[in-house]
């Protein structure tokens, strides 16, 4: 049997067929992913700003700073024939802030050293261990007697950049001063505490007084002829019980300008502050 050659060939298209037709449109995922960690990054860089102190935060900078010496200009290394530029500002910090266009004169500016020796570490440390010394010596006392108990209710420690502040403040049914000015009992007890833990360290002391703003207004603020002698009481209470008049640094009435409440007019703004500073005599 002989074919016909006019018939046209049968073509045959096998067509893949694919279930689901796969997963599409998933790059905004990888997108969003990436605004929301710089969004998480954003807020705690936030966070962090409002939450530490001017030196923390020169902490945390230097920290991250460049600790390897890298020269815009030529290679790093030190000594002849080292590969340092000529001009010291070209040179990035080693280990923080380094020199500047203002005082590139400093050899150990130049160098991009941040100033901080190594040694202020090891006197942090020996303050906190004095702070550690004050505390234990003041509140080591607290169960001897019933009064002593009552009068360190009173008492706030905090420590700050300038030394331990330890804050004593009036409360409504129990006063540091009475209507004449004059120290009631509370306050002696405290100074006779206060005074022993003094004796424990040699940080010269820190007195200033702050009371709250008057309800009736006067045409002379006498806040701060109050707040001045009531810090030279203290003083004097302190010198009574054995603290030399040569370790108080200064004595300072701030009226109220510094309250420790909001409302100007409340009590808890009637206090005083004893600084065990870090400075040395």
């Amino acid at each position: 049997m002989v074919s016909d050659g006019n018939v046209a060939p049968v073509i045959i298209k096998r067509k893949k067929v694919v279930g689901g037709g796969g997963h599409h449109g998933g790059a905004w995922k990888v997108a969003y992913a990436d605004f929301v960690t710089a969004m998480m990054a954003f807020f705690l860089l936030m966070w962090l700003l409002n939450a530490t102190t001017e030196k923390q935060r020169k902490g945390i900078a230097d920290y991250f700073a460049p600790t390897i010496a890298i020269s815009r200009v030529s290679g790093g290394g030190s000594g002849t024939l080292g590969g340092n530029s000529v001009f010291s500002e070209e040179t990035l910090p080693q280990n923080g802030t380094g020199a500047s266009s203002k005082h590139p004169t400093t050899e150990r500016q130049a160098r991009g050293d941040t100033g901080a020796e190594a040694g202020d570490a090891g006197q942090g440390k020996v303050f906190e261990e004095k702070v550690n010394t004050i505390k234990e010596a003041l509140y080591g006392r607290g169960g001897e007697s019933m009064v002593l108990e009552n009068a360190l209710k009173h008492v706030v420690l905090k420590s700050t950049d300038e030394g331990l502040v330890i804050e004593l403040f009036e409360l409504p049914e129990s006063r540091l001063f009475d209507d004449g000015g004059n120290p009631t009992e509370v306050l002696t007890v405290l100074a006779d505490a206060l005074a022993e833990a003094a004796r424990t360290v040699s940080n010269p002391i820190a007195i200033e007084g702050h009371v709250p703003t008057s309800p009736i207004v006067v045409r002379r603020n006498v806040g701060w002829d109050r707040s001045v002698e009531r810090a030279q009481v203290f003083r004097g209470l302190l010198e009574l019980e054995g603290v030399n008049g040569t370790d108080i640094a200064r004595v300072t009435g701030h009226a109220d300008r510094e309250l420790a409440d909001v409302n100007p007019l409340a009590l808890r703004n009637s206090r005083l502050e004893v600084i065990f500073l870090r400075a040395q005599n």
